[in-house]
């Protein structure tokens, strides 16, 4: 079983976002025995929060199902995964400051280095905008996930 965890900075927006786009296209694909997938946050500022309404109600729309409770990201959660996908390069360099003596780095990635057809550096924080930018990350990571998936898989 692979584990993924999605990392974003307070964990109620874009690793939300993540997290429930890969657990539906898994189900889709019957993988959902092969993956554990979770998220997490750089910060505890919502730890106990569901996903922002705002996000929900995006990804609701197009058949998502966000239902997970904010967390801090934890150093055991470099031990425990396989995988951790971060939403930009602030979370990616906070996720490394855990893993001092590099021994975990081959794990931590951008969520951008599966977005195939364009050029984008990071997936935007859409928490301070509005339906545009929910509608830009979830454009991105439909976009991405499906070629996670595959890098795992094949």
């Amino acid at each position: 079983m692979k584990k993924i965890l999605f990392v974003c900075y307070g964990n109620i927006c874009r690793s939300p976002a993540a997290e429930g786009i890969m657990k539906k296209l898994i189900t889709q694909a019957k993988l959902e025995n092969d993956f554990f997938i979770d998220s997490a946050g750089i910060h505890g500022f919502h730890v106990g929060e569901k996903p922002c309404d705002r996000m929900v109600n995006h990804a609701k729309k197009r058949g998502y199902n966000l239902d997970s409770r904010a967390r801090q990201l934890q150093k055991s959660d470099l031990i425990e995964f396989d995988f951790i996908i971060t939403m930009d390069n602030d979370n990616y360099y906070d996720v490394r400051s855990l893993d001092y003596e590099n021994y975990y780095i081959s794990k931590i990635v951008t969520m951008t280095n599966f977005i195939k057809n364009r050029s984008v550096k990071e997936i935007p924080d859409p928490y301070y905008g509005g339906p545009t930018e929910f509608e830009l990350v979830l454009d991105l990571l439909e976009e991405a996930i499906p070629n996670l998936i595959t890098s795992i898989v094949h």
